[in-house]
């Protein structure tokens, strides 16, 4: 596999685990008892911390990858055994 499928899958894969993990661990205002903006949503964050999703995202990214990258290898699922009309 080439250096430049492997990035762009594992940005894939990145992107992907960011948008997973997004959602985790925020608390809204109500959550936690702080006044809100007149105006504002209902379910916006109290603090946007960037830097935790960022690492949990490549935490979870690599990990995935790694999984990815080691059935490339070892080819233990393949294209033919994701085939559901061979099934019947």
């Amino acid at each position: 596999m080439k250096l430049t499928s492997i990035l762009a899958i594992y940005l894939l894969f990145w992107v992907l685990s960011a948008f997973l993990v997004l959602p985790f661990g925020v608390r809204t205002h109500d959550e936690a008892g702080v006044e809100k903006v007149p105006g504002q949503a209902e379910s916006a964050p109290v603090e946007f911390l960037p830097k935790r999703i960022v690492k949990r995202a490549t935490l979870l990214s690599l990990g995935l990858f790694g999984l990815y990258y080691a059935n490339y290898v070892n080819g233990w699922v393949s294209v033919r055994a994701l085939d559901v009309t061979s099934w019947f």
